[in-house]
């Protein structure tokens, strides 16, 4: 058997998320079927993690394995032909059979994207959560800043999250503006089940004044998931990079 490694990119708007459900179709569904129908094998296929339900990636990692000869540069291309227009498979490889997309992950960016303005750009609706109102981008950054470092996230999970293990790594935490959009940029050793879209809603609520800036640094503190803000909606939220100890999507996405 051999194990190939893929980078997936997909729009999540219509799909129940990463992982196959039985209330709706899923991209792991997609890839599993592309593969059935290209190999003739039940193929299972791992991802580097479950996005939920409307989230997107641009740059997901996944991995499987099949007994078929076929060139391992060659599955990206022959994939896509069986897959719907909203997901992409854009690198395959062949890979060491240790390889694990998610265990071996070493680190993750997310984006979470906001339009500000008085209408809603027609053409980032499905990526990015519109807002009528101008935040308060400075205490926004401040907010952002203060999850750097080692941290236990407990306050930043789900609530019915029964994860044990809350401490997560933040190397990159900060807010970046592009005209009307501004992206929420971070990097970390891993997350929490809607953990970035938590810390989104948090800093939200701080930039519209609903809360001071060092509301976050006390909802790290108190490990207490009352004292976070709202669950920010799924569609501005992007897995954009994945690394690994000899892989990086992101400088393998800028040499093809």
């Amino acid at each position: 058997m051999r194990r190939i490694r893929l980078i997936v990119a997909y729009d999540g708007t219509g799909y129940v998320g990463w992982q196959v459900q039985p209330n709706g179709v899923s991209i792991q569904y997609h890839l599993e079927r592309a593969l059935y129908e290209l190999t003739g094998e039940q193929i299972r296929v791992e991802g580097s993690g479950r996005t939920d339900s409307g989230v997107h990636a641009k740059a997901q990692v996944a991995h499987f394995d099949t007994g078929v000869r076929m060139a391992a540069d060659k599955f990206a291309i022959a994939m896509n032909m069986h897959l719907p227009p909203d997901i992409r498979v854009l690198y395959s490889e062949e890979c060491d059979p240790s390889f694990h997309a998610r265990f071996s992950a070493k680190q993750k960016q997310y984006e979470y994207t906001v339009q500000i303005g008085a209408h809603a750009d027609v053409f980032h609706r499905l990526t990015s959560l519109h807002l009528h109102y101008v935040p308060d981008f400075a205490a926004m950054q401040i907010a952002a800043k203060a999850v750097i470092g080692t941290h236990d996230f407990a306050a930043f999970k789900c609530s019915d999250s029964t994860m044990e293990n809350t401490t997560r790594t933040i190397m990159q935490s900060e807010w970046v503006k592009n005209g009307s959009l501004w992206t929420y940029r971070v990097t970390g050793n891993g997350f929490l089940y809607n953990m970035v879209r938590i810390l989104v809603g948090t800093m939200l609520e701080i930039g519209s004044g609903k809360r001071p800036a060092n509301d976050m640094k006390h909802a790290l503190e108190a490990r207490d998931r009352s004292l976070a803000g709202a669950t920010a909606p799924a569609h501005g939220l992007c897995l954009v990079r994945v690394c690994y100890p000899d892989f990086d999507t992101e400088e393998v996405l800028s040499r093809e």
